[in-house]
């Protein structure tokens, strides 16, 4: 199986292991799923601030968020198991200012929002969907994750240094 049940150290509280990850665009079918972790997001600021942020609201109409998913500017990236179910998220968007005062018109890509499901944390996935963006907003296709380990992370590098070998194969046969 790809998780398995452990609890944080003193606390009691169940968590999940991840043994295999992978990091694909969302999709419309990850909608319902996005939405449970926007609410983890959205219950964190309301508990902060409540004067602010009002309980059990949603951040996107389902019509916004199909659109942001089809957005190629906005792209959301998914961290999903082996069973294709998504255990986080990185929602970014691309901007460039051209003929602007100060900026250059250089394109960037930065992260709006970005959540591991609060059972998962501590896992990395965070960090993974955080090099996944940067290497997607160079367009890298030569990136090599370095491989520290044996488990489930030592696996996950693993397996994205071979999907990128065999990607930028693919890009040079097509040259």
């Amino acid at each position: 199986p790809c998780a398995a049940a452990s609890a944080y150290p003193g606390t009691g509280q169940r968590i999940e292991r991840v043994s295999i990850m992978k990091i694909r665009r969302a999709q419309i079918k990850d909608m319902e799923r996005i939405d449970e972790l926007l609410m983890q997001v959205a219950m964190v600021h309301h508990r902060g601030r409540p004067d602010l942020f009002k309980y059990g609201t949603r951040k996107y109409t389902d019509e916004q968020l199909k659109a942001i998913i089809g957005d190629d500017e906005r792209p959301i990236l998914a961290a999903v198991d082996e069973e294709d179910r998504m255990l986080g998220y990185a929602f970014c968007i691309f901007q460039q200012h051209i003929g602007d005062n100060i900026l250059t018109d250089i394109k960037t890509l930065y992260i709006d929002d970005l959540c591991v499901d609060e059972k998962l944390r501590g896992q990395h996935i965070g960090s993974a969907l955080y090099e996944a963006a940067k290497q997607y907003a160079m367009g890298n296709l030569d990136y090599a994750i370095p491989v520290h380990s044996h488990d489930e992370m030592g696996y996950l590098s693993a397996s994205l240094n071979f999907m990128s070998v065999q990607l930028k194969d693919m890009d040079d046969y097509q040259k």
